[in-house]
């Protein structure tokens, strides 16, 4: 597992460090020095080529035109607000626009990164009875504004537009990349409680500060990518040996209890949170100074961290899970879940692999923070508070206190988010993932991989 891996890391090293240009499938190249807008106009009956788009931007207008393959493209130079605006006079007879109101539209771009918008277009009668709502590729890849802490990326739908077989595959394509690295995250949280019962609420600036220590090392002090990573990941996993050896033994020698040292971590997330905040600022940090461009499988289109991402998820879970059913060690932490006096009588230190979970944990996190720095291009001081109620649903749903139940859970939160983007307004779509977690616990209470207690 380690080996797989540190070869995957290499690839990353060999994909993202480069300083070679970047390019999309449009043709635009982006750069340090420029970004790009791009996507694709398309009808019911295919792509619409010939139509042109005006891009007006804080220093320049042009007007780009579509391929026979419907896709356009045009070079920025300059982070700023752009305006689109296509020109419905030369899209094929009997097509419109699925939401007009959404031309012109406004959005957010940046220099160093590539900027997604796509056009929908449909026959006049279908155009009457959608409800008007914003336009896009149904890819929820966010990129982070590197000037104004904006998160920005492909356009979203809000609900309305149609529903087709490559947005369902898109849209499952991204909830299963955001699962995975949310699992990575989730796991650790789900070790903390079944070993010691508490819920960690300043598990999510474990998040942040991966995210914020790769981004010290790659971009403030230039080095390669993969050793950034790899400190990172391992300073944050000496954090968690630092909380456990000068916070929770000395706390449960006193005997202090779970919710006293729930309280605790409250404290220490506001805490961490400002310090990231005075440290770092309030804007967002970008850790590549461009985007390596995407990979097409099939219908799913991804940036190139995102596979990469979610291949170290796969062999970090995987990893996790050898450790837990195959080692002595996992053995006897499995053991210190189910009853620690129990396991206390049997001869197993429970402060030793209480002291190991939190490295873990600490380890798991940081890396989840790493890896939706890489995908998103960015982060900031509020990366783990935003991750940190979607973490506990997680937890919850697949059962407190199971490794793989938190997995499960991840994997069901991070698709029922990404997939409610085909129904509902993308302001609402974690709104969607608590809303299942209700309806799971109303008919299992005890999550889907947890086990029933007997009350009374």
């Amino acid at each position: 597992m380690l080996a797989a891996l540190t070869a995957l890391l290499a690839g990353m090293l060999l994909v993202l460090a480069p300083p070679a240009r970047a390019g999309t499938d449009d043709g635009c190249v982006s750069s340090p020095e420029a970004g790009c807008l791009a996507g694709s106009v398309r009808g019911s009956d295919g792509p619409a080529g010939g139509v042109e788009i005006q891009v007006e931007g804080p220093e320049s207008t042009e007007t780009v035109t579509t391929g026979e393959d419907g896709t356009w493209s045009a070079a920025i130079t300059a982070n700023g607000t752009y305006t689109l605006t296509l020109d419905v006079g030369t899209l094929p007879e009997g097509q419109q626009l699925l939401s007009p109101d959404d031309n012109p539209r406004d959005l957010r771009a940046v220099v160093g990164a590539t900027r997604q918008v796509n056009f929908e277009l449909g026959d006049p009668e279908a155009v009457d009875e959608a409800p008007s709502g914003e336009s896009g590729t149904g890819g929820t890849d966010p990129m982070v504004d590197a000037e104004g802490g904006e998160i920005i990326g492909e356009e979203a739908p809000r609900g309305g537009s149609t529903i087709t077989p490559q947005r369902i595959a898109q849209q499952a394509a991204a909830g299963l990349r955001f699962g995975l690295v949310l699992a990575l995250a989730s796991v650790g949280l789900s070790l903390i409680y079944g070993t010691t019962g508490l819920s960690s609420f300043s598990h999510g600036e474990q998040v942040t500060l991966g995210a914020l220590l790769t981004y010290v090392f790659a971009s403030v002090l230039g080095w390669p990518l993969v050793p950034a990573i790899i400190l990172a990941v391992a300073l944050c996993a000496s954090t968690g040996w630092l909380q456990d050896a000068g916070i929770w033994k000395p706390l449960r020698r006193r005997g202090v209890g779970l919710v006293q040292g729930m309280i605790v971590t409250i404290g220490l997330a506001l805490a961490l949170q400002y310090l990231f905040q005075l440290v770092f600022g309030g804007g967002t940090v970008s850790i590549l100074n461009y985007i390596p461009g995407t990979w097409t499988i099939g219908p799913v289109r991804l940036n190139i961290p995102s596979y990469y991402a979610m291949g170290i998820s796969v062999v970090a879970l995987s990893a996790v899970g050898y450790f837990l059913l195959r080692t002595r060690t996992g053995r006897a932490t499995r053991a210190v879940s189910d009853n620690p006096a129990l396991a206390a009588a049997s001869g197993i230190d429970v402060d030793r692999i209480i002291r190991l979970v939190w490295v873990v944990s600490a380890g798991l996190a940081g890396l989840a923070g790493v890896l939706l720095a890489l995908i998103f291009n960015g982060a900031n001081w509020t990366l783990g508070m935003q991750m940190l109620l979607l973490m506990f649903a997680a937890v919850t749903l697949g059962g407190l206190g199971t490794a793989f139940g938190a997995l499960v859970g991840s994997l069901v939160i991070g698709m029922v988010v990404e997939m409610a983007n085909l129904v509902v307004p993308t302001d609402l779509k974690y709104a969607s993932a608590l809303l299942i977690l209700i309806l799971v616990l109303l008919v299992r209470p005890q999550g889907i991989l947890g086990r029933a207690e007997r009350i009374g």
